[in-house]
């Protein structure tokens, strides 16, 4: 990759849920104590073994994800940005992210997470239905999950919220009536999914039994269409296929991601990817305490990306952006030079000079584009 090195971003993994969860297989890391200090420390440990390999950069954002980083210790939250500034300098306007559930609970740590230093809060809502809640697996309800979200409003600049769509019998009509109400709530951001059945995943559990149909792609089609519009007349246009925001209000974190910026990963199970090398952390929380401890950092893989490989990955995450990606960042794109110019005389692909950016013909199909045209 070439050109001018943007702002590091951070990402901090925290691993611990408070209950099981039906999204993700971190049921093993339910924790009912955990010793807050000893986790400190080591966060601590792994953040700077980062900064050792990262040197002279500043940070433009810092997320904390993972399992239930809203129960994090404040304390815990305001060393980890205070280590990160300490190490790299902070960017003007830095953005400082936490997700959330919108549980009660969670939502009465807020005032605590904010004057720790976030001023960011993404939360999953994921749905404005009790059934559609229930179906989801989630354990809060509409109420809970608005009341949380008033809150979040309360004490942080910045909000998001995400919602899941093309759920089983949903129509086009009570899609959009859910979208007009989530928009009326006047959050600067909108992350907005459409349900997919992943391998190992409850929902593919039951549509291996029957008893889930897959949607039907035409009708989620016009759901996603309808999706762009709306968001787009209540002005937050779509900057990337699932994601909506107010022009300057968009993700700084995930744009780093999809731009293929740097970003270091601590904590279990944090990713990472910096100067042509991808990271992974261990797993599970006890291996990886283990690890800092025997070698200051809890790192399990590193490995030297090929170029190719980087160009690839460069390709397929730019390519979900509505600004598109700049092929003069790219050296030797690996690109199917035919299928480009198929893709680009259906009207899927525009090229403007080095530019290339899926239109909104195409981002319906980009899975299809990025198989098509991208030469893995």
């Amino acid at each position: 990759m070439t050109g001018q090195t943007p702002p590091l971003a951070l990402y901090v993994h925290w691993p611990f849920c408070v209950s099981k969860c039906p999204y993700c297989d971190f049921n093993s890391h339910v924790r009912e104590r955990v010793d807050q200090e000893a986790w400190r420390a080591a966060m601590l440990a792994d953040l700077a073994h980062e900064a050792g390999l990262l040197p002279g950069r500043t940070l433009g954002s810092i997320f904390f994800g993972g399992g239930t980083p809203s129960l994090m210790p404040p304390e815990t939250v305001a060393a980890v940005i205070d280590a990160a500034e300490r190490a790299w300098g902070l960017e003007p306007g830095v953005e400082i992210t936490l997700e959330a559930n919108p549980s009660s609970v969670e939502a009465a740590r807020f005032a605590d997470l904010a004057a720790a230093g976030v001023n960011r809060v993404s939360l999953g809502l994921q749905a404005l239905d009790d059934q559609a809640l229930r179906f989801l697996g989630r354990a809060h309800d509409v109420t809970e999950g608005l009341g949380a979200l008033d809150t979040a409003q309360r004490h942080f600049g910045r909000v998001s919220f995400d919602l899941i769509y093309a759920r089983p019998g949903q129509t086009q009509a009570q899609w959009e009536a859910e979208l007009a109400r989530a928009l009326s709530f006047g959050t600067e951001h909108l992350s907005l999914y459409q349900l997919t059945i992943e391998p190992g995943t409850r929902f593919a559990t039951l549509f291996e039994k029957g008893e889930l149909a897959a949607f039907d792609p035409d009708a989620a089609a016009d759901l996603f269409e309808a999706t762009r519009a709306l968001t787009a007349a209540a002005g937050l246009p779509a900057y990337e296929v699932s994601n909506h925001a107010r022009p300057g209000a968009e993700s700084r974190h995930n744009l780093t991601y999809w731009r293929y910026g740097d970003y270091a990963g601590i904590g279990p199970g944090a990713h990472g990817r910096r100067t042509g090398h991808a990271t992974v952390r261990h797993k599970k929380p006890e291996n990886w305490m283990s690890a800092v401890e025997r070698n200051g950092h809890g790192t399990q893989i590193e490995d030297a990306l090929p170029g190719h490989d980087r160009a690839v990955e460069a390709l397929v995450m730019g390519l979900r952006l509505a600004e598109g990606v700049d092929l003069a960042r790219i050296p030797d794109a690996p690109i199917d030079a035919a299928a480009l110019e198929r893709v680009i005389a259906l009207g899927l692909i525009a090229r403007e000079g080095a530019r290339l950016r899926v239109t909104d013909a195409g981002m319906p199909v980009l899975e299809a584009i990025l198989r098509e045209v991208v030469a893995a």
